[in-house]
């Protein structure tokens, strides 16, 4: 009994003893459990610090972009203002610039933008206030250009009007005037030299819409520019500079010229300077406004049928323009030129216009009559033009003009009449 109950208390301890270490392997595992979930926390968190991290660098790198190109487009917002403050990338044209009575300064500012002066009106309002110009700019003509500073310009039209400090002169040219003829009356009026006038005239370039539409190379042209001066009674003044005598006749022609032309010339297959070309001749070869558009149809006729006449328009005032004016005032000698001018030699229309024509020649070349006719004979006392299908029907016109006697018949009287044979 005494073993048997030894025996028990000692499994009992030893039972004892197992428990204990279980509990504490137990605790021991609970407590390597609790410390890996720790250290996993802990990974997670610095990967999330991580990333805020990174978020707030790429927010940083966005934000500095940001304030460079507003840097950036504000300095170079800045740097335009102050070119077109100072006239820096203007030219020194000068341009006739009206300003309309009662304008405010955002409409001059405006008108002055239009003109191609400045190129930012808001900033002209800003500067003209901050100077206190507003209420000081003077209605009428003045002379500024785009090379002038804000300061310059706003002095210019607060100044008096080119009307007031000159003399103004009426100057006429007539239809059919050669830029010769037109430059001594200039100088006769005292408005300008007639040499700086033709120089001037000629140069072109000063940015008017007609001139895109103008050959690019002179070729074997007299004055690049004959044709251009649109005949009319002009307002100048004594002693102007000969470019804004120039604008003046320039932005009439320019007006004068309107897209319902620019249309008709497309749809004849003919450019501005060909239009111009032609009614120079038919100008100088009609008698009256009412017989232009017939003669123009001679023209035309032989144009489109060059084979009949080796495509010479024989025109006599083309050959006049020749020894009158290219010979006369060109200084060596060009005979390349001169045949590129008679149409007695060249083939087609001459080199360039032959004088300046007038809207109603203009029109006549547009929009031509409808005629089977190839010749015509002017009679100059009479003033009377004969139109004619075949040579023999225009050497009776001559002969007719002549006071020779021409038997009549039905055919020639068809001719004078200018009745379509087509």
């Amino acid at each position: 009994m005494a073993n048997h109950e030894y025996m028990n208390d000692g499994q009992e301890m030893e039972f004892e003893e197992v428990d204990i270490r279980a509990e504490e392997s137990h605790r021991r595992s609970s407590s390597s459990r609790k410390s890996g979930s720790g250290k996993k926390t802990s990974v997670k968190t610095r990967r999330n610090r991580r990333n805020r991290q990174t978020a707030r660098i790429y927010g940083v790198i966005i934000m500095l972009v940001l304030i460079f190109v507003i840097s950036i487009t504000l300095s170079v917002g800045i740097i335009q203002v102050g070119k077109d403050m100072l006239g820096l990338e203007g030219t020194e044209t000068l341009v006739v610039f009206h300003i309309p009575e009662g304008a405010t300064t955002m409409q001059i500012a405006e008108l002055l933008e239009a003109k191609g002066i400045i190129r930012i009106p808001k900033a002209f309002v800003y500067f003209s206030r901050l100077s206190k110009a507003d209420s000081g700019y003077i209605a009428g003509d003045h002379e500024v250009s785009s090379a002038m500073a804000y300061e310059e310009i706003i002095n210019e039209l607060s100044g008096n009007s080119i009307a007031e400090d000159q003399v103004a002169v009426n100057v006429m040219f007539p239809e059919g005037c050669t830029l010769v003829e037109a430059a001594k009356k200039l100088e006769e009026a005292k408005v300008c030299e007639a040499s700086k006038f033709l120089y001037y005239f000629n140069a072109g370039n000063l940015g008017y819409s007609f001139e895109e539409n103008l050959p690019k190379n002179a070729g074997l042209k007299f004055y690049r520019m004959e044709g251009y001066l649109f005949p009319d009674t002009y307002t100048f003044y004594e002693e102007m500079e000969p470019d804004a005598v120039c604008q003046k006749i320039y932005v009439n022609f320019d007006s004068k010229i309107t897209p319902d032309m620019y249309k008709r010339m497309k749809e004849l297959g003919f450019s501005l300077d060909e239009v111009i070309t032609l009614a120079s001749i038919v100008q100088r070869e009609a008698a009256n406004e009412e017989e232009m558009p017939k003669i123009a149809s001679v023209f035309w006729n032989r144009l489109k049928h060059p084979a009949e006449f080796g495509g010479k328009l024989q025109s006599d005032p083309t050959t006049k323009y020749v020894d009158d004016v290219i010979r006369r005032y060109e200084t060596l000698q060009n005979d390349q030129m001169y045949e590129a001018y008679d149409t007695y030699k060249c083939k087609g229309l001459p080199a360039g216009a032959i004088c300046n024509p007038g809207i109603d020649a203009i029109n006549a070349v547009l929009y031509p009559e409808k005629t089977g006719f190839y010749y015509f004979y002017a009679d100059i006392d009479t003033k009377t033009t004969y139109f004619a299908r075949t040579l023999e029907e225009h050497n009776k016109n001559i002969a007719r003009a002549n006071g020779e006697y021409v038997e009549e018949d039905e055919e020639d009287e068809e001719g004078e009449n200018g009745e379509d044979s087509e």
